[in-house]
């Protein structure tokens, strides 16, 4: 039976664990050759291991064709040497899901100017850094054959686009993510090249962070077939399906899917608009402007504050 990724290659980040984890199986499940990257950190970026080769290993002993890889995706040297991996393992790479990530929670206030820049680090820099790579190989093919064949999908999350307390830096770096996707969907509509995100759930090492929540269960470790509304690979379906040639019409896209669900995300949008008349505004009569024009002309069900 044909697959639906047969001869495609991927790079998964942060795939040692939970969602990306769950991505590289998938990937490998439908015929695509992986790269499993992961630096083998704790949830907070401490420390490094080699997580990454026992992804590998299960893909292996399902019949698929892994290789692992250690970059710091905050680190170019290293990205640009994962990129390169893609290309002399397995001769080139299709698609690329930037899924790396750590967390450091606190309110705002007790924040150390350092939790709020490694988050940065890892998902902003780690995903530009890694698009980027991908990006200049696939240009440079699609200046000789007018196209190719490129797929990026991104990470964002609930936080990132509605909001979270106690998570300025990972709701910052989400939101970034977003922006990201938009503007680079566009810089490459021209060469073929696609560019979505998935805002994914479940629990996973980082959401069992918070209290009360179960220890993880790994993708893997779930009965196969069995439907589980906490499974971090439940959105891995829609990873496979925007990486594959199916959907080359899709670009630009916030999708997030959790559970049994998918949902399609809505950017920010003019939803009120009232005009001077070409004078300048006024400070002290824009409390009566706001109160009975602008927000009473947003659409119905939305709400100020």
């Amino acid at each position: 039976m044909t697959g639906l990724l047969d001869g495609k290659v991927a790079i998964v980040t942060g795939a040692g664990h939970g969602i990306g984890r769950g991505h590289a199986l998938e990937l490998a499940k439908h015929g695509a050759r992986i790269v499993v990257n992961d630096l083998g950190t704790s949830v907070k970026g401490e420390g490094s291991g080699r997580d990454a080769d026992t992804v590998v290993d299960i893909i292996k002993a399902r019949g698929g064709q892994a290789v692992p890889d250690y970059a710091d995706v905050g680190d170019e040297d290293q990205v640009e040497a994962m990129v390169a991996k893609a290309w002399s393992e397995f001769g080139r790479a299709d698609i690329l899901v930037n899924n790396a990530g750590i967390v450091r929670d606190k309110a705002i206030w007790n924040m150390p100017a350092a939790d709020f820049d490694i988050v940065m680090r890892v998902h902003v820099r780690g995903t530009w850094l890694a698009s980027r790579a991908v990006v200049r190989r696939w240009r440079e093919e699609a200046k000789s054959t007018g196209s190719t064949y490129g797929r990026i999908i991104n990470t964002v999350s609930g936080a990132g686009l509605l909001g979270h307390f106690g998570q300025s830096n990972y709701a910052t770096a989400k939101s970034a993510i977003a922006g990201l996707t938009l503007t680079t969907s566009l810089e490459l509509a021209s060469t073929g090249v696609t560019v979505n995100a998935i805002g994914p759930g479940g629990l996973t090492r980082i959401s069992a962070t918070m209290p009360g929540q179960a220890a993880p269960l790994e993708p893997d470790e779930r009965p196969e077939g069995e439907y589980d509304p906490q499974d971090p690979s439940n959105c891995s379906p829609v990873v496979a399906w925007l990486a594959s040639p199916e959907a080359g019409h899709v670009s630009g896209q916030v999708i997030r899917a959790m559970e049994d669900k998918i949902y399609l995300m809505g950017g920010w949008t003019e939803d009120a608009v009232v005009a001077n008349g070409e004078k300048r505004w006024d400070a002290t009569k824009l409390g009566q402007v706001f109160a009975t024009d602008v927000f009473k002309t947003r659409a119905p069900g939305l709400r100020f504050g």
